[in-house]
């Protein structure tokens, strides 16, 4: 083999190594190796993620989960926006405390319809000041339909922003989005002492835009390091583990 060859050789070895390593910059990890592995490396940045209850009462965990994703997708501050509505998600500092989030990293914001809502969040993605948003529509988001979600996704590949959509009222529906997850609150161990357990989910992949399907994990988020690992299996009924997923505050009236 001529040198001309070694030397293609060579560049193609190192092309290929700058592509992998752009594209873990371009993921962020949930922090269990074995899920990372599985994701391909973790879940997109700078993309449109979805995350659905399991059912009503499991709201809560959807929400908590949501957030954990947006602590691991960036250091930088975090937009939530809501609804100004009854029965709209709420959060609650003393719960982002808990999950160890810092609540003087979030930016809150009300709007007064689904449209302000979806509105503010383009804005919030486009500014990029802000590492990722954060949007709980109130009820059944009627508007938020499949040019909806690609507008969003855009806005998000364009400024590398990661918008992380809670969807309240069901699964069912065309979207954009790069990835779709079913949480439902899950038993977790307890502590020493006798302390309530780790945030524990069931997630499920239901959607992703790469084509990997995955079984459904339980994961259980270490609030001190901020990620998520396999949660261990449960010995016993799990019934009588104290704790669960849900978000200190639950839901507003």
């Amino acid at each position: 083999m001529d040198d001309s060859a070694l030397s293609f050789a060579a560049l193609k070895r190192r092309f290929a190594r700058n592509g992998e390593e752009q594209a873990r910059a371009d993921r962020f990890a949930l922090g269990d190796a074995a899920i990372d592995r599985a994701l391909g490396g973790g879940l997109a940045r700078g993309r449109l993620h979805e995350l659905v209850p399991a059912a009503e009462d499991d709201g809560p965990s959807a929400m908590g989960f949501a957030i954990m994703l947006a602590l691991r997708a960036t250091p930088a501050a975090l937009f939530w926006i809501g609804e100004d509505k009854a029965g709209r998600p709420r959060l609650h500092p003393p719960g982002l405390a808990e999950l160890g989030a810092d609540p003087g990293r979030f930016l809150f914001a009300d709007a007064a319809d689904e449209a302000g809502l979806l509105r503010a969040a383009a804005d919030a993605v486009r500014s990029g000041a802000v590492g990722a948003v954060l949007l709980a529509p109130a009820g059944k988001a009627k508007l938020y339909d499949l040019t909806a979600s690609r507008r969003l996704s855009l806005a998000a590949e364009g400024s590398g922003v990661t918008i992380l959509l809670l969807r309240v009222a069901g699964d069912d529906g065309p979207s954009a989005a790069a990835t779709r997850w079913r949480i439902a609150a899950a038993p977790s161990r307890p502590l020493e002492a006798g302390a309530p357990g780790q945030p524990t989910f069931t997630a499920e992949l239901l959607r992703h835009r790469g084509g990997i399907t995955l079984p459904a994990w339980r994961l259980e988020w270490n609030r001190d390091d901020a990620l998520f690992r396999l949660a261990p299996p449960l010995s016993g009924d799990p019934s009588a583990l104290p704790g669960d997923a849900r978000l200190g505050g639950g839901w507003a009236g």
